[in-house]
């Protein structure tokens, strides 16, 4: 699909994974809008083009919103889904009662805040012209925890492994709207939870992946949504971006 001149949504695109993405858009043509958090959104420092939308995923109202203003700026016709969280938290902590509320908090923002998005952009999607074979692309971020969810990761990993599960039947039903889903499961990234680890625990890190054994830039990550935008045939399918990263139990 060709990016130039098309409206592209960002979820979570004020920082990380998705501050680069929406970079890259912008670079290669895309008319840009970011929906973050407030507090994110007052942090970051997005290129002029860029609109900026308050959006909380957890909040049909607001995804809703945001979809809107993306689809009022051209034609929407790529949306990735990068908001998410992490919130480590065992099932049984030592002199503590287990907090589902975090686990809680991490499934409405990782998995329903990526269905609400979802949802409320495809029909946006839907309303546009064919170009070529297909009217647009959803791309959603999953993570390498879907498969090998370590200690303290029960909620994350169901929240990555529920997107995960979700590609298939998604790509499937807008296939007849020739719309695509595909969906990148990231390893471990250079990403601002992770900066504020020491530089020990972050090397200790890095040294887990078999190659290239360092941490995964954003802008790798952002150049693999292009390439799920650009080539037609990539639909249903999650892509792990891990160089050959297979966690252990923690």
């Amino acid at each position: 699909m060709e990016i130039k001149g098309i409206a592209a949504l960002v979820t979570g695109g004020a920082s990380g994974l998705g501050h680069a993405t929406a970079l890259a858009l912008a670079e290669a043509g895309a008319r840009v809008t970011v929906g973050d958090l407030p507090a994110a959104l007052a942090a970051a420092e997005p290129p002029a083009e860029v609109e900026r939308v308050a959006t909380d995923v957890t909040d049909a109202a607001q995804v809703t919103a945001a979809v809107a203003a993306a689809a009022a700026r051209g034609p929407l016709r790529v949306v990735v889904n990068c908001a998410g969280i992490g919130l480590p938290r065992r099932i049984l902590p030592k002199g503590r009662a287990v907090d589902v509320e975090a686990m809680t908090r991490e499934i409405a923002v990782n998995l329903l805040g990526t269905i609400h998005v979802v949802t409320a952009a495809a029909p946006a999607i839907a309303a546009q012209d064919v170009l070529g074979e297909e009217r647009g692309v959803i791309v959603n971020t999953a993570s390498a925890a879907a498969f090998d969810g370590q200690l303290g990761q029960l909620g994350y990993a169901a929240s990555k492994g529920g997107v995960v599960a979700a590609t298939l039947p998604a790509a499937r039903e807008l296939a007849s709207h020739r719309i695509r889903v595909v969906t990148i499961a990231p390893g471990l990234f250079d990403t601002p939870l992770l900066g504020t680890l020491s530089d020990e625990v972050r090397a200790a890190l890095a040294a887990q992946v078999p190659h290239p054994a360092r941490l995964g830039r954003p802008p790798e990550f952002a150049l693999t949504v292009l390439q799920a935008i650009g080539n037609p045939l990539l639909n249903g399918e999650v892509i792990r971006l891990d160089g050959a990263l297979r966690m252990g139990p923690g």
